[in-house]
């Protein structure tokens, strides 16, 4: 698997967890669903969002790399 199909996975991942959890806070929507979402959630989705980030900036270098090699 290359950067740009995990980069991919890992976006649609990052939504997909989004759009689960708003579709549970219908439902929960309280103290510790706040918490959790403050404690677990949040943290988790800046983390996998800088992953992101981080995965095009190393599909530019490879990219630069490659037209270097050629």
């Amino acid at each position: 698997m290359g950067v740009y199909e995990g980069r991919g996975q890992l976006g649609k991942g990052i939504k997909d967890l989004m759009q689960q959890w708003a579709d549970t806070k219908q439902s929960w929507d309280d103290a510790l669903s706040k918490q959790f979402e403050e404690r677990h959630l949040l943290p988790m989705a800046m983390d996998l969002r800088n992953a992101v980030s981080a995965m095009d900036h190393i599909a530019a270098l490879l990219q630069q790399i490659r037209k270097e090699c050629e």
